[in-house]
């Protein structure tokens, strides 16, 4: 990080730290020389002396939650003066003592909004998902067929990025919920099988094929081959998501809470993977399934748990749906509230 950089911030810190801001709700704020999409960025000062940084953005966009304390705080933040109005996202150190290494930091989002000027809102949540990642632990490597799975809901979730670049909110699956892509009534169950000859799909729990409530689940299927030569790496189907997505920190998140983490891409550069065969299936009252609307149908007391089966579908029906349900089905989904 350039020297030269921290001692810019720093000066235009210590400046506004000669005066207090007049009010507990203002900021003593002074520009910085760098020109970026919707104004320039900002360093400020608050009633209480804690240091900001200022990253226009356009009034309609959002900010991401969090961090939230106890040290960093990022909020949403309109500033006006005399003649001026501009919507900043806010990043503020609360811990003085941390000055120093906010200051590094701060140093960090000026450089990256630099390459990525009409961005910056981006380039700040690069910014801190990378100095996030420092801290973070990790679990063991995942293993092919966790790769596998995985390959197979980033291809649906590059589907409906290239649709909407926030189509990121409807992948699920990493935070627990039983269906891997969902909306308020539209669903898809994505299940992937490396080589063999057999369209066969495990099913864990009753509730992974039971649609949302008054709406309508499809499952999707890939059989994937691992070639020696050609394919994609999984790596390099996340550089595509995370060339059409919004928000490049939330995607990140989402994929290390399923154990994926930027700093193993060595670990999984060469394993690549090519879908030779692609189906996709209406999940209805007709589809093989076992669920626990099904069994309370059926009047059966529901007393068993961890319920994992496997469904073959190497024969019809059930019959594999056209390509134009399928893209009905998904812009459905991209259009409903999540």
């Amino acid at each position: 990080m350039s020297d030269g950089l921290r001692d810019l911030i720093d000066q235009h810190w210590k400046k506004l730290e000669s005066q207090r801001a007049s009010g507990d709700r203002k900021v003593r704020v002074s520009e910085l020389p760098f020109d970026i999409a919707h104004g320039r960025l900002a360093v400020a000062v608050d009633y209480e002396g804690h240091r900001h940084v200022l990253v226009p953005i356009g009034s309609h966009q959002g900010v991401r939650r969090g961090p939230d304390g106890p040290v960093l705080v990022l909020r949403k933040r309109p500033l006006e003066g005399e003649d001026s109005y501009q919507t900043y996202a806010d990043l503020g150190c609360l811990r003085p003592d941390l000055n120093d290494l906010f200051t590094l930091l701060c140093a960090d989002v000026m450089k990256t909004t630099e390459t990525m000027p009409s961005t910056p809102l981006k380039a700040l949540y690069r910014v801190l998902d990378r100095w996030k990642a420092l801290f973070q632990t990790k679990g063991a490597p995942l293993g092919v067929e966790q790769l596998a799975g995985l390959f197979g809901e980033l291809t649906v979730l590059v589907r409906l990025l290239e649709e909407d670049g926030s189509a990121h909110r409807l992948w699920r699956g990493p935070g627990g919920h039983h269906h891997d892509f969902s909306a308020d009534r539209t669903a898809v169950e994505v299940k992937a099988s490396v080589g063999g000859d057999r369209r066969r799909v495990r099913i864990h729990g009753l509730g992974q094929l039971e649609a949302p409530h008054s709406g309508s689940l499809q499952l999707a299927w890939y059989r994937l081959e691992r070639p020696s030569n050609r394919g994609e790496s999984l790596p390099e189907l996340i550089e595509r998501a995370l060339g059409l997505v919004d928000d490049e920190s939330a995607l990140l998140s989402l994929l290390a809470a399923v154990g994926y983490h930027s700093s193993d891409v060595d670990l999984y550069r060469d394993i690549r993977f090519s879908a030779v065969e692609e189906r996709w299936y209406e999940v209805d009252a007709l589809f093989p399934k076992l669920t626990g609307k099904d069994l309370a149908t059926a009047g059966i007391p529901i007393t068993v748990a961890d319920v994992a089966y496997t469904i073959d579908l190497s024969h019809e029906p059930p019959t594999p749906l056209e390509p134009d349900r399928v893209n009905e089905h998904l812009t459905s989904m991209l259009r409903e509230p999540s």
